[in-house]
């Protein structure tokens, strides 16, 4: 059962979301996270059941955290393809923002870490589902063309998403080639690079149509 919430708390929670972008699920130790915390270790499992729970707690807050920015972008009354990009526009930068983050958790569910595995199976229809609505209310309005959900996704994410997550990649492997070490940043991780690729998705979601984009 979980206890009232305290500075404590609080403060392990800031830590956990410092500390595992570095060290993961596996490495995320009790200790760790407590001598950064600047709390007692015991305050650690007062505050909560498990290891997994303290997990949890902490992409589940970094989550909500981007789901309501994507939430916030999704809504109100501007045509979908004018939602569909502000959308775009928040996870690519929260995928800058947070990409160490969310390539970290991808590693943990490869590893068939228990805490990442369910973080990931809870959470990844809320957005999926947010984006593919959106993507079907455009789609409704005349202003994308035809396409199977599922294949209009794969394109959408493999062109925004998946070149940040690559680009903290290849930073990380420390290539050195001189497009990685010169370019990267400005090339693929920049916001100036998820902008132009957002461009080019969206006219690219309008190809096939009879009319022009709106």
């Amino acid at each position: 059962m979980a206890r009232p919430s305290s500075q404590a708390d609080l403060a392990l929670i800031a830590a956990g979301r410092l500390l595992y972008p570095a060290h993961g699920c596996a490495g995320l130790s009790v200790r760790r996270v407590a001598e950064q915390a600047g709390v007692k270790p015991g305050l650690f499992h007062y505050h909560f059941e498990s290891k997994d729970a303290f997990l949890t707690a902490v992409l589940q807050g970094v989550y909500e955290d981007l789901f309501s920015e994507l939430s916030e972008a999704a809504s109100g009354p501007a045509a979908p393809l004018v939602r569909l990009k502000a959308v775009l526009q928040r996870l690519g930068r929260a995928l800058r923002e947070r990409g160490e983050l969310l390539v970290r958790v991808l590693g943990d569910v490869a590893q068939g870490e228990p805490a990442a595995l369910a973080f990931v199976q809870r959470n990844a229809p809320r957005h999926l589902g947010l984006l593919t609505g959106l993507m079907a209310e455009a789609e409704r309005a005349g202003q994308i063309a035809p396409m199977p959900p599922l294949r209009r996704m794969g394109f959408v994410m493999g062109a925004v998403a998946a070149p940040l997550l690559a680009g903290r990649g290849l930073r990380a492997l420390a290539l050195q080639h001189p497009l990685i070490v010169d370019r990267l940043d400005e090339d693929m991780l920049s916001d100036a690079a998820t902008e132009q690729r957002i461009e080019m998705v969206l006219v690219a979601l309008c190809a096939g149509k009879d009319k022009p984009c709106a």
